[in-house]
């Protein structure tokens, strides 16, 4: 069976920062692979596509893992003919939607005012270009700037341009450049007529095209021209463009069919294979080979180059819940490697990563990395140094606070002193105690695999810590003062202030790691199940006071209009499944098969919510398969009503 057909890679692209279906890019890479490449139909800051645009400004290298994060490393490749533009609002062209293939391996399209199909296929680091002109103008390949400044070498001789830029967005990232090598076959072009215009960031250069069919072989590092050639040699060498094409396309049947369903339904085959798909996206490579063989990574904490894996473009506070247990089911070797990947911050900066975009960007609250790090312990993925070196990382950002709030646990020191964050030191100071406590638990969890038995009654002491925020008059968690008082106003539909993305409906059941204890907060599981069922069948209210305005979360919640439950966002995740740790597993199979349903399709407008570097997308298999990890970090899976006939994870029948 080919999987490859049933992959829409632009579910979740019709999106909008008002209105996300998704926040997805159509991307066209290798696995886990370390260029991507899009098309750019409008230049728009993290929205620079949508699948309902006619047009087009060319095909680009992206990194992207957000629109709210947005891109680094990047340029756009643009055919070029008649006037000739350095930037791309001025060299944009239609095309025909119809006629563009959009696959994970392999991407065309035709420009219409050049008359030229651009195609193009991935390797890891590198990617083989094919342009194919419908007449003889004389036509140029420009290669256009998108963020940061631009420099360009042309090596006449050799034909071959030398770039660099230096765009990145938020995150720390010391001396970060990333050079490109791209390779022409010397009689495709004239480079007597090649040339460069605009200076930094408006730089742009236009290789001189000389026959109606061109290719083009490219490829990046972060390191050196030296090693973007190196990449070239060795992941296309002497390999025609088809058969990169086909190298490509084996490695993305093999990930896609590591999972096999058998259902009737063609709309949930294209579903689940277009989610699963995006799960084998993220995080990305960010590691090289030198000519001896030996692996080397750009240290962004101080533009060092150091030996060992690395991966970035990952959101902890996300990908925690959904992706790293669905990897211990059908990617453990890519787990464990992953893993060190990360690991290998802590020794390079002093704290573990928390959302990286090739630096430390930090944006969302918490070290969740906390639960991909028990996760991968206690199902026995990872070296023991690795761990070892994981729990270390775990320990200092437990008991410290760093002087840059983009790394580690914010109001930590706080968190020691009252066992809670106080709601006047950091904002969202329930998810921040809860997400504490939960991390505490984690540490338990790895100390307790690694043997170090002396934290482990600590860390489970420590991650009964939610308890001091719940508010039993209401029945919601609550922030408090230094004094440990609550607020007197209080709305539990009111977003933000002391939450994360939500309101206190969302996220006042953050507790994975003792939901029982939970209940007894509550006086009892009929009490809890009781405040489930309210949240379910509540008004999708919300209010804007935390942020003063409306975000969009707020408005997919109401649109979708699951109650309270927002399925449109991670932290309503866990909440169907409660019910079947209560004992009334009859709601959840009801509610989990009402939101697969109903909140999901293989559309472009496909998801209920942001997708979040594969985080919604495993949701979504997880809950069609039958199963759920509650909590990251133990080994129990919550099982639900199987929503296809049969199912199989390499090969093993679930």
């Amino acid at each position: 069976m080919k999987y490859i057909p049933l992959v829409n890679i632009k579910m979740g692209t019709a999106s909008h920062p008002r209105r996300s279906y998704g926040n997805t890019l159509p991307l066209t890479q290798i696995p886990f692979g370390m260029v991507s490449f899009c098309p750019q139909t409008e230049s728009r800051e993290g929205w620079f596509f949508h699948p309902t645009h006619e047009f087009v400004e060319g095909v680009r290298l992206t990194h992207q893992p957000s629109p709210w994060i947005n891109d680094y490393g990047t340029f756009l490749m643009t055919p070029q003919n008649d006037v000739v533009s350095d930037n791309a609002g001025g060299a944009w062209s239609g095309y025909r939607i119809k006629d563009a293939v959009f696959r994970p391996d392999y991407l065309k399209i035709h420009m219409l005012r050049s008359n030229c199909t651009f195609e193009i296929t991935p390797t890891e680091r590198c990617a083989a270009v094919k342009l194919t002109f419908g007449d003889d103008r004389p036509s140029y390949l420009s290669f256009l700037p998108t963020k940061g400044e631009y420099s360009y070498t042309l090596d006449k001789e050799n034909c071959i341009l030398y770039g660099k830029t230096n765009g990145h967005s938020g995150d720390r990232s010391v001396n970060f450049n990333m050079y490109f090598t791209v390779v022409f076959d010397k009689d495709s072009v004239d480079f007597d007529k090649s040339y460069q215009r605009g200076d930094g960031r408006n730089t742009a250069v236009h290789i001189a095209l000389t026959k109606k069919e061109v290719e083009v072989r490219l490829g990046i590092s972060y390191i050196s021209h030296e090693l973007a050639s190196l990449a070239i040699e060795r992941e296309c060498g002497d390999k025609s463009f088809d058969e990169i094409i086909e190298s490509a396309e084996k490695e993305w049947e093999e990930k896609l069919s590591r999972i096999e369903i058998e259902t009737e339904d063609s709309e949930q085959m294209k579903t689940f294979y277009s989610c699963l798909y995006r799960t084998f996206l993220f995080p990305h490579k960010a590691y090289e080979y030198d000519e001896n063989g030996n692996i080397l990574h750009y240290a962004p904490f101080d533009g060092s180059v150091r030996r060992g894996v690395r991966y970035t473009d990952n959101g902890f506070w996300d990908t925690y819940r959904t992706v790293y247990p669905l990897y211990t089911l059908m990617a453990k070797e890519e787990f464990a490697e992953i893993l060190e990947g990360f690991v290998t911050d802590y020794p390079e900066c002093g704290w573990l990563p928390r959302w990286t975009a090739m630096g430390e960007v930090g944006c969302m609250p918490s070290t969740l990395i906390d639960a991909v790090i028990a996760e991968a312990a206690v199902n026995g993925i990872g070296k023991r140094s690795v761990l070892e070196t994981a729990l270390e990382g775990m320990l200092h950002h437990a008991n410290n606070e760093a002087d840059d709030p983009r790394y580690g646990r914010n109001g930590a020191i706080s968190y020691l002193k009252y066992g809670y964050m106080p709601r006047e030191e950091v904002h969202e100071s329930v998810n921040l105690t809860q997400d504490s406590a939960y991390g505490d638990f984690c540490i338990a969890k790895v100390a307790e695999v690694l043997g170090r038995e002396e934290l482990v009654d600590e860390y489970m002491k420590r991650s009964k810590n939610y308890k001091n925020i719940f508010d039993p008059t209401s029945g919601f968690m609550r922030g408090k003062d230094k004094n440990g008082k609550m607020a007197e106003f209080f709305d539990p539909c009111s977003w933000g202030g002391e939450y994360t993305e939500g309101s206190a409906w969302q996220n006042s059941f953050a507790v994975p790691h003792d939901i029982l204890g939970l209940a007894e907060l509550h006086g009892g599981k009929e009490k809890l199940i009781a405040k489930l069922d309210e949240l379910f069948t509540s008004e999708p209210k919300y209010r804007v006071f935390g942020y003063n305005n409306e975000i969009h979360e707020m408005t997919e919640m109401a649109l979708v209009d699951f109650g309270q439950m927002a399925i449109s966002n991670q932290p309503s995740f866990h909440l169907p499944f409660i019910y079947a740790l209560l004992g009334e597993q009859e709601k959840t199979d009801y509610y989990v098969e009402k939101l697969v349903k109903e909140a999901f399709s293989s559309a472009d407008n496909g998801y209920p919510g942001d997708e979040d570097n594969g985080t919604t997308s495993a949701w979504y298999i997880l809950a069609t398969l039958g199963m759920y990890r509650f909590c990251p970090g133990m080994t129990d899976w919550v099982y639900t009503k199987k929503l296809v006939k049969s199912a199989k994870i390499r090969g093993k029948e679930i």
